[in-house]
């Protein structure tokens, strides 16, 4: 059973801007120490930068309004082959588990100027 949906754009330079504005202070207030380092391991950070943004953005309209989460909450991963996925942590942890979310569906791209994360929550 599906509980939420959840869809954001963000234009990549958006990120860039935000980041060379307020540099670690702004990454370490939206990103976790994984998502920075991984991020920057990429030719271009600011893609993988702002698509993860997408995703927490995606995550959050999912949920709806029923709780504030810290961005840091979620942390967008990815597997050996590359799929993306969710770690929730902390509060967001255990709101999946008080709301039986089994399963938190992810997918992510990018084209030119323009990043998109779509995310699925099921029961």
């Amino acid at each position: 059973m599906i509980y939420g949906i959840g869809i954001d754009l963000i234009k990549i330079e958006r990120m860039r801007e935000a980041t060379d504005k307020w540099g670690r202070k702004f990454l370490e207030k939206v990103f976790t120490e994984n998502e920075i380092a991984y991020c920057y391991q990429k030719k271009e950070p600011y893609i993988s930068l702002a698509v993860r943004f997408a995703a927490k953005e995606a995550l959050i309209k999912a949920i709806g309004s029923e709780i504030a989460v810290p961005l840091t909450d979620i942390e967008i991963l990815n597997y050996e082959n590359g799929k993306p996925s969710i770690k929730a942590k902390n509060k967001l942890k255990d709101f999946f588990k008080k709301k039986k979310i089994k399963n938190c569906h992810l997918s992510l791209s990018h084209e030119k100027e323009f990043g998109i994360a779509c995310v699925v929550l099921e029961k």
